[in-house]
C-alpha cells in the first residue's frame, strides 16, 4: 500500500512537471505564481529521480534496484497518460495555449521522460542479478519498439520485483537464524571446482553459495587446483592444499564439497595421495564417477583435427588465465567411461571418510544456455536423463546418493548446481540447498 501511494505521488509530480507549460496557459496563472510552481515541480521531479518511491531493505543493492524499477514504472505510466493529455490539450484548449506552448510541452514530455528512463535503466541494469545479459541487451536496444517495448518494460519490472521479494525474504530469514550458526561445522569446508575453471575472487566459481554459507557460520577454503589437468595431477595439488589448510589452521581435518571433475580429483587425493586421515567427508556434486558420454564422443567421434584445434585454443586461453601446464586432452580423457572405470578400481574409498553424492537433471534442452543446451541432447542420446554433461547414474557414489528432481518443467543443470548463472529458480533455492547440506554435516559431528 505504501509503495502504491509513493508511486502515485511520484507519478503526479512527473505529470505536473511535464504539463505545467500548458496548465499555466489554460488557467492564466500570473508570472510570480508560475515561477514558484515551476520551482516546486522541478524540485519534486529532482527528488523523484534521486529518491523514487522509497522501499525499505537492509541491502543497498536491492534498494537501488527496486527503486530503478519504480522509476521505469512511473516512466511508462506517465508517458502513456501524457499521450492522452497532449491530445486533449491540442484539441480542446489550442486557442488558449497556442502552437508554441504545445510544441514546448511535447518536447518537455520527451525530455523529462527520457531522464526517468535513463535513470531507471542505469539503476536496474547495474544492480539486478536476475536480469541476465539477454534482457539487458533487449532492454537497452529495443525499449523504443512499439508494443514490444511495453512488454520489455513489464518484463523488466516483474523480474526486479521478484528478485527484490526473493532476496528480501532470504535476508530476513538469515537475520532470524543468524545466531544459530547452522553451518558452523567441526571441520572447515574445502570447495573444489571442476574442469576448465579456477578459483577467482572477482567471479566466484560457486556463485552466491559461499557467502550464504558464511552468513550461517561456515568456514570456507578453496581447492585452488589448476583448471585443466589429469585427475592424478589435480589430486596432487589438492593434497598439498589440504595439508596447507590443516597446518595453517590446526583444524585436523576438512570437509570437501567437490563439483564435477573436482569430485574425481578429491577421491584420488584422499585415496592415493596420503591425505585420507585429513578428510572427514567428501560430498560430490554432479560428478561423473562412472564416466561422461560427452567426453567419449568428443575424443572418439569428433574429427581429430577439430579436437586438436579445440585443445590448442583452450590451452592457450587457460595459460593466459594462470594455468602453468594446461592439458585439455588429458583432462577430458580422464572423464571418459574407460578412464573412470580404471580410476574406480585404482581409487578405493578410505575407511573413516564419509562419501556421499548429489546429482540433478534437466527436463529439456532449453533448461540451460549454450553449450549445455547442446550437450544435453547429445548425452540424452546415449544415456537418457542428465544435467547437460553428466547422466544421473554416473554421479552415484558413496553411502548416500541424492537425485534432485526438476522443479516445474525446467530442471536443474550442471551449472545451476554451483549457481553459475546466479539465477533464482522457482522451486529450487541452490543457496538454501547448500545450507541444508552443510547443516547435515554439522549434525553428523563433522
Amino acid at each position: 500500500m505504501r509503495r502504491a501511494l509513493c508511486l502515485a505521488a511520484d507519478l503526479l509530480v512527473v505529470l505536473l512537471m511535464t504539463n505545467l507549460t500548458v496548465l499555466v496557459r489554460i488557467f492564466a496563472v500570473p508570472l510570480f505564481p508560475t515561477v514558484l510552481l515551476y520551482l516546486l515541480c522541478f524540485t519534486g521531479y529532482v527528488i523523484v529521480n534521486i529518491l523514487p518511491a522509497q522501499v525499505k531493505s537492509p541491502e543497498q543493492r536491492l534498494r537501488i534496484m527496486v527503486n530503478g524499477g519504480n522509476l521505469l514504472a512511473v516512466c511508462v505510466i506517465s508517458f502513456a497518460l501524457n499521450l492522452v493529455l497532449q491530445f486533449i490539450w491540442c484539441i480542446c484548449f489550442f486557442d488558449r495555449i497556442g502552437w508554441i506552448a504545445c510544441v514546448v510541452n511535447i518536447l518537455l514530455v520527451f525530455l523529462f521522460t527520457a531522464v526517468l528512463l535513463l535513470n531507471g535503466m542505469v539503476r536496474v541494469c547495474t544492480t539486478s542479478v536476475q536480469l541476465g545479459i539477454k534482457w539487458r541487451l533487449l532492454f537497452i536496444f529495443c525499449w523504443w519498439v512499439p508494443i514490444f517495448g511495453l512488454f520489455l518494460f513489464y518484463k523488466i519490472c516483474s523480474i526486479v520485483q521478484e528478485e527484490f521479494a526473493f532476496e528480501t525474504e532470504k535476508l530476513q530469514y538469515n537475520s532470524i537464524r543468524q545466531t544459530s550458526a547452522l553451518c558452523a561445522t567441526k571441520y572447515p569446508l574445502l570447495l573444489v571446482h571442476g574442469v576448465f575453471f579456477r578459483d577467482r575472487k572477482l567471479f566466484n566459481y560457486w556463485g552466491r553459495i559461499p557467502a550464504e554459507l558464511m552468513k550461517n557460520g561456515a568456514v570456507i577454503y578453496y581447492g585452488q587446483q589448476e583448471s585443466a589437468a589429469s585427475v592424478a595431477d589435480s589430486a596432487e595439488e589438492l593434497a598439498l592444499r589440504i595439508r596447507q589448510v590443516v597446518a595453517q589452521t590446526g583444524c585436523q581435518k576438512v570437509n570437501i564439497i567437490a563439483h564435477s571433475k573436482g569430485g574425481l580429483d578429491a577421491r584420488y587425493a584422499i585415496s592415493r595421495c596420503g591425505v585420507g586421515h585429513l578428510v572427514a567427508s567428501l560430498t560430490t556434486i554432479n560428478t561423473p564417477h562412472h564416466g561422461c558420454a560427452f567426453a567419449d564422443y568428443l575424443l572418439k567421434k569428433a574429427p581429430k583435427a577439430l579436437v586438436d584445434r579445440v585443445a590448442r585454443s583452450y590451452n592457450a586461453a587457460l595459460k593466459m588465465t594462470g594455468d602453468r601446464r594446461p592439458d585439455f586432452k588429458r583432462a577430458v580423457s580422464d572423464l571418459t567411461v574407460e578412464a573412470c572405470s580404471r580410476i574406480n578400481l585404482e581409487v578405493p574409498d578410505v575407511p573413516g571418510v564419509l562419501y556421499q553424492s548429489v546429482m540433478s537433471k534437466m527436463s529439456r534442452f532449453t533448461s540451460a544456455p549454450f553449450p549445455l543446451c547442446a550437450s544435453y541432447l547429445l548425452v540424452r542420446h546415449f544415456s537418457a536423463a542428465n544435467d547437460g554433461l553428466v547422466d544421473v547414474e554416473s554421479a552415484r557414489w558413496g553411502s548416500t546418493y541424492r537425485l534432485l528432481s526438476p522443479p516445474g518443467g525446467r530442471g536443474i543443470s550442471h551449472g545451476d548446481m554451483i549457481d553459475l548463472y546466479r539465477k533464482n529458480l522457482r522451486g529450487f533455492d541452490v543457496r538454501e540447498f547448500y545450507v541444508g547440506l552443510v547443516r547435515e554435516l554439522k549434525q553428523a559431528g563433522l
